[in-house]
């Protein structure tokens, strides 16, 4: 599923951004509850999980268990049991969950990445750790959110000039401005399953993803594909950051990254991770890394023959292939695109509306003998500031801004 909450993460500290979350707030009071009672933020920014039924009737569980965040996809490994998540933001987490039973997300043990960087080329290349957060249930954090509030979980006070007061450390974790945090007695499953990203960055694990979006699996290989859409703010070298673990050369271009996937390995507490599905080596394949550009004729700032702001993928593990959809500022039209793994080959298969968005991507290898590329798109002639001006006024009147078509690629023999 997808919780992709960017509104209700802030705190009164955060005088830039408190205002959105108060505001959040408001609306979900007044649009959900009628105004008879107040949201709790506590209640968002948590993965669903919806089970379709054969007579097309849906449940939906959300799974308190796997942490808070703004997440754009959770993705279940070939066990039925590991998860990665993908949080869709500046100063974000990466975070894995382990289930306790196979095909049951209920209950599990939950845990956050660290970047311990060994290169800066080409989108930067990283050994990752695993720091334990906690364990815990959708019943009992369900319930810790019901009852508490940030002030419950944290002692917290504004830094000054960039300093925090004796045994408080300073976080930046959500957003771009630092907090002072310490953790109030008895509060580590709160925080690690409510204030996940303040306590990732109090552990020392990393909080400086920019825009993590889509995540796909390669269960042969055990690699996992996760597009950054864009490289840039948090994960550029900035020294007065509390951590500064993410030291990258600004791509606004963003990159798809491989994370390698290993078994029999440890938390940095030296316990067990119970899951043959931890990545360990994070890079981006050079083919896979977006290629900005002064703007070209019609408008482009990024290399028409390179991804450009990867958002949705899809891996086809009988072709080989993966499929990769933009949501790019950068490209007029956005594309999607066909990459090898194999041949290291990148086609480009699809081209979308100008100013519109690719998403909705999905592989069907065989169906009733015939295999499908689908994919759709939304916000058409949305178009980017760079755009030509002779050109908008050409394609203005043509779009429909209200179209948002839905389709495949036919002809594919089933696989």
């Amino acid at each position: 599923g997808s919780e992709e909450d960017y509104d209700l993460i802030y705190n009164p500290l955060d005088s830039k951004n408190s205002g959105t979350t108060t505001a959040g707030l408001k609306a979900m009071r007044e649009l959900y509850f009628k105004g008879e009672r107040e949201a709790n933020p506590y209640h968002y920014g948590i993965i669903p999980e919806v089970t379709v039924k054969a007579d097309g009737s849906v449940s939906v569980v959300k799974h308190y268990a796997m942490g808070r965040g703004t997440w754009e996809q959770a993705l279940v490994m070939p066990d039925s049991r590991t998860v990665y998540l993908g949080d869709d933001g500046a100063y974000v987490q990466m975070t894995m969950f382990v289930a306790d039973k196979a095909a049951d997300l209920s209950a599990g043990t939950l845990y956050t990445a660290k970047w311990n960087q060994t290169s800066d080329q080409g989108g930067g290349r990283a050994d990752l750790t695993w720091i334990r957060l906690g364990h815990g249930t959708n019943a009992e954090i369900a319930a810790l959110a019901n009852s508490l509030t940030f002030t419950d979980i944290f002692n917290a006070v504004a830094p000054t000039e960039g300093q925090c007061p004796t045994g408080f450390k300073r976080v930046r974790a959500g957003s771009s401005a630092d907090e002072c945090l310490t953790l109030k007695p008895g509060m580590e499953k709160a925080a690690a399953f409510l204030e996940t990203r303040r306590y990732t960055a109090l552990l020392d694990g990393t909080t400086e993803w920019t825009k993590m979006e889509g995540l796909a699996i390669n269960a042969v290989d055990k690699k996992l594909y996760m597009a950054m859409s864009r490289i840039e703010s948090s994960m550029r070298s900035d020294p007065a950051e509390p951590a500064d673990h993410i030291r990258l050369p600004e791509n606004k271009a963003g990159g798809t990254y491989t994370l390698e996937l290993k078994s029999a390995l440890k938390d940095t507490q030296g316990n067990a991770i119970n899951s043959d599905w931890v990545a360990v080596t994070m890079y981006v394949e050079p083919t896979l890394l977006g290629k900005p550009i002064s703007a070209d004729a019609v408008g482009n700032t990024a290399d028409v023959n390179a991804i450009a702001n990867t958002d949705n993928l899809f891996f086809s593990q009988k072709m080989r292939t993966l499929f990769i959809g933009e949501d790019s500022g950068m490209h007029i039209n956005n594309f999607v695109w066909a990459y090898n793994v194999d041949t290291q080959k990148l086609t480009r298969i699809l081209s979308v509306t100008a100013g519109g968005e690719s998403t909705g991507l999905q592989v069907v290898e065989n169906m009733n003998g015939h295999a499908y590329i689908m994919s759709n798109a939304q916000h058409h002639g949305d178009f980017p500031s760079s755009i030509n001006a002779d050109l908008k006024a050409q394609l203005t009147p043509m779009i429909d801004k209200f179209s948002a078509p839905v389709g495949y690629i036919r002809g594919i023999p089933g696989l």
